[in-house]
Formats: structure tokens, C-alpha cells, sequence
């Protein structure tokens, strides 16, 4: 199984950063080879669209759950429709966050957290 992780660097001892179309890494965790890749998130910068952008980069990883602090309603519907689970309000460091995961203490999020243009209006 493939799990990105929204985080504020490149290293599993990374915070999770909250905002998922704007965060500064995806750490991409591969469990059955027990490897991660980060890839910086060149959409973090972009002036509209970067949940679209960086959810249709997710979908193209084949990536099968989100963990993230908050999603928007538009990178929300690309990733449900790529079939990929998105699990919200996640905090802490990446390490954690996946440790709690493969213990199965997160559920699956059934709506968006936060508004469109979040990430860009609040000046994270």
C-alpha cells in the first residue's frame, strides 16, 4: 500500500503540514516494500489551483490514502474519485502519524475540512 503524508519537510520526523494542496512535501510511504520518497510540492507555490493540481500528482502515484491536517472541497473530489481515502486532522510528526494509521486509529474523512482557497487566504 502507497500512503502520502502532507509534511513541513522531507524526513519522517517532520511535522504534518495542515494544508494539503499547499504543503511543502509529500512523503509517499510504500508498506510492502517498507521504503518513503519525499517529493517537494512544486504546486505550493502556484496562484490557483494547488489542491487540484496536488491531488491529480497523488493520483497519479498510485496512492491509495491521504493523511493530512485539512483538505479543500476541489483537491477533496479529485482524490475521491481517484479512489484514494483521506484521512483529516492529522497533527504531529509524519512518524507518528503513520504509526497510528497502521494501527488503525484514523477513519477516512467523508467530507472537506476547510474551505476553497484556504491554504492561499490564510497565510500559511
Amino acid at each position: 500500500m502507497k500512503i502520502a503524508v502532507t509534511a513541513e519537510s522531507n524526513t519522517p520526523n517532520a511535522q504534518i503540514d495542515s494544508r494539503f494542496g499547499r504543503c511543502r512535501y509529500f512523503l509517499i510511504f510504500d508498506t510492502e516494500k517498507n521504503s518513503y520518497e519525499a517529493i517537494e510540492n512544486s504546486n505550493a507555490q502556484v496562484s490557483g489551483g494547488a489542491g487540484i493540481q496536488s491531488a491529480q500528482l497523488i493520483v497519479t502515484r498510485g496512492i491509495e490514502t491521504v493523511l493530512t491536517g485539512n483538505v479543500g472541497p476541489n483537491a477533496f473530489k479529485v482524490l475521491e474519485a481517484g479512489g484514494i481515502k483521506v484521512m483529516t486532522n492529522v497533527s504531529g510528526t509524519v512518524a507518528m502519524a503513520i504509526e497510528k494509521f497502521n494501527q488503525g486509529r484514523m477513519k477516512p474523512a467523508s467530507v472537506p475540512t476547510v474551505h476553497s482557497k484556504f491554504g492561499a487566504q490564510s497565510g500559511q
